[in-house]
């Protein structure tokens, strides 16, 4: 039998998970000073940043939607 569906605490992750993201923005940011960086890396490193806020965007998106659902 399948487990039942346990929102309780998707908001408190999703939170979490925003958080931890936000943190991997700021660390890679300071590496991006690390004068032994080739432009290659400069530009992984951006692109996964650029990522990194499609994903918060996400996340707070899914805050609102669960957030609303809870409303119901």
């Amino acid at each position: 039998m399948a487990k039942p569906d346990d929102r309780s605490d998707n908001i408190r992750k999703l939170q979490g998970m925003t958080q931890d993201t936000i943190q991997n923005i700021q660390a890679a940011e300071e590496s991006l000073e690390n004068q032994d960086m080739t432009n290659e890396q400069r530009r992984a490193i951006k692109a996964k940043n650029e990522r990194r806020e499609e994903s918060i965007n996400s996340f707070r998106e899914e805050i609102r939607d669960e957030y609303d659902d809870s409303q119901e």
